[in-house]
């Protein structure tokens, strides 16, 4: 699948079979997120990988209820590394690390689309209850949570905005 193919087919699959995602794709998946731009390359995110059923219980219930990451096969937390971005100051751990995970997991769901499987970008949990889960160390900020697998239906493309509202030249 081309990239610009892989763009335009990919959308919030919040619907899995039971089908395993072999490891390799995984290990793919993962190895392209670590490919995205970062600032000053100092690369602040880590990625867990979540397989087993009690761990990805627990998420989705941190994540207010949304069953479909339990059902999920692997959920992948992206996480940011504050440790890595500390030269930058505020600005390094209130925005650019999160920039690093979000150019991430963008590389992570387009390639598992161009794969044939699905993946949901969950930005609605308790950060808390998500880094006691996990054990993160307090450097440490999860930021997405990805839950990866076949999908279950056709998958809908929602609408977009058309470019005239978002696009503006020179100034507002």
């Amino acid at each position: 699948m081309e990239l610009k193919e892989a763009i335009e087919k990919r959308a919030s699959v919040r619907g899995f079979t039971d089908d395993p995602v072999p490891d390799e794709l995984v290990m793919e998946m993962l190895r392209l997120g670590a490919q995205a731009p970062s600032a000053g390359n100092l690369q602040a995110r880590d990625f867990i990988v979540v397989r087993g059923a009690e761990t990805k219980a627990k998420l989705a219930k941190a994540a207010f209820g949304q069953d479909f990451v339990e059902r999920a096969p692997v959920v992948v937390v992206c996480c940011a590394n504050l440790s890595r971005i500390r030269n930058y100051g505020i600005r390094g751990t209130d925005l650019y690390c999160l920039q690093d995970v979000a150019a991430s997991v963008e590389n992570m769901m387009l390639y598992v689309t161009s794969q044939g499987f699905g993946s949901c970008w969950v930005g609605a949990f308790d950060e808390v209850q998500v880094s006691r889960i996990l054990e993160l160390p307090e450097n440490v900020r999860p930021v997405v949570l990805l839950p990866v697998g076949m999908p279950k239906e056709p998958q809908r493309k929602t609408p977009r905005l058309k470019l005239e509202t978002l696009v503006h030249n020179e100034k507002w």
